[in-house]
């Protein structure tokens, strides 16, 4: 810097210019030289420093550089270089006007704070790019905890600009925040306790981004497609889009379909009612019912269906009668799990068993309503 002081007082003298103009010029020259040299270090950030990254990165066969050294990050990031030039020559252009020279230095490093923060939450926006739809529970965690990370950036960003504006250390006004800390959580309660459930939601691996979930207080019945620290959105299988809050999941209950998904086969358990007196016996020698008969016939034809996973438990028993009828569960899994294809297969079965129990003499209970 010293060098460049000399340089321009040397133009100056060689000049011949003399008296009360000499300041006024030299000043005017050094912030020249100073806006040169910004504007030198900011188009070689963006017309060389960009290009060569981006043509590396492009070369590698990870995703992973692509994203967190991509484009907006590397602009961000040349925002920033201009005003330290800036900043480290602001003592040489008003080493005489100290005042001034204190005045620009805070604004200056005002706006550094401020372009670094912009540069943080673009690199903090840039990780959702590698979310490929399929998250392993670390993926999902490291997402969420960016959230976090968001508030907190903005929050630190906040104490240092205002300790840099009043001329004051940071750490001394974190410290003072202390007292205060009662009146904040107050205030900030919910959005604490969103944080705190979200942070529950992810570490405990409950739910991902895809699930298919049932929160029934909020009626929310369909796919998780966004996930926060303090909200999840829920597309229904009507298309709606229903926000449910963490503190929500956490602190009630879901029903997550992730296992069944997950799972050989999607569950049936489908009761059916059976008149009392149609219940009889068709065998004198062995004492056998026509309902037995028919548990047996249904098992069988469950044993032999081809949508029917044989591998897992499939049973047709008789619950405890009731004035309705006696009750039979027919308990098995469908190999599809699809929605529309479960639907009618499960339709075309539990046909089957109505339209079988005449046969075997037995009467599907059914209540007629009142003339």
């Amino acid at each position: 810097m010293e060098e460049i002081r000399i340089f321009v007082e040397t133009l100056v003298q060689q000049w011949g210019i003399s008296g009360c103009m000499v300041p006024v010029v030299r000043h005017a020259l050094l912030i020249a030289v100073a806006a040169l040299l910004a504007l030198l270090a900011d188009v070689l950030c963006r017309r060389i420093l960009i290009p060569v990254v981006t043509r590396i990165t492009r070369r590698t066969t990870a995703q992973w550089d692509d994203v967190v050294l991509g484009r907006p990050v590397l602009t961000a990031a040349c925002g920033i270089v201009p005003a330290i030039v800036v900043w480290w020559l602001l003592p040489m252009v008003f080493y005489q006007f100290p005042t001034v020279r204190e005045v620009l230095a805070r604004v200056t490093a005002i706006y550094i704070t401020l372009a670094s923060v912009h540069l943080c939450l673009v690199f903090i926006s840039s990780l959702h790019r590698l979310d490929n739809g399929c998250r392993t529970s670390m993926q999902q965690y490291i997402l969420s905890f960016c959230s976090l990370l968001r508030v907190v950036v903005i929050f630190v960003a906040v104490i240092v600009v205002v300790a840099i504006a009043l001329g004051r250390n940071p750490l001394t006004l974190l410290a003072g925040l202390g007292a205060t800390s009662a009146v904040l959580m107050l205030v900030f309660k919910d959005t604490i306790e969103g944080l705190v459930a979200g942070i529950r939601l992810t570490s405990a691996d409950m739910m991902h981004v895809g699930d298919w979930i049932t929160v029934p207080v909020a009626g929310a019945n369909g796919i998780v497609t966004e996930m926060s620290l303090t909200t999840v959105k829920v597309r229904n299988f009507d298309n709606t889009i229903v926000t449910v809050s963490p503190t929500t999941l956490v602190g009630g209950s879901f029903q997550n379909w992730k296992g069944m998904q997950a799972s050989a086969g999607r569950r049936v358990k489908r009761m059916v009612y059976y008149d009392f007196h149609s219940i009889r016996f068709v065998d004198d020698d062995r004492r056998e019912t026509n309902m037995a008969r028919y548990r047996r016939a249904v098992e069988q034809y469950l044993a032999e269906c081809a949508w029917v996973n044989h591998d897992m438990l499939l049973m047709v028993r008789q619950l405890e009668a009731t004035q309705s009828g006696l009750p039979l569960e027919f308990y098995f899994f469908l190999k599809d799990k699809e929605w529309k294809t479960y639907e009618h297969q499960l339709a075309a079965i539990m046909e089957y068993v109505y339209a079988l129990a005449p046969e075997y003499g037995l009467k599907v209970y059914q209540q007629y309503p009142e003339q």
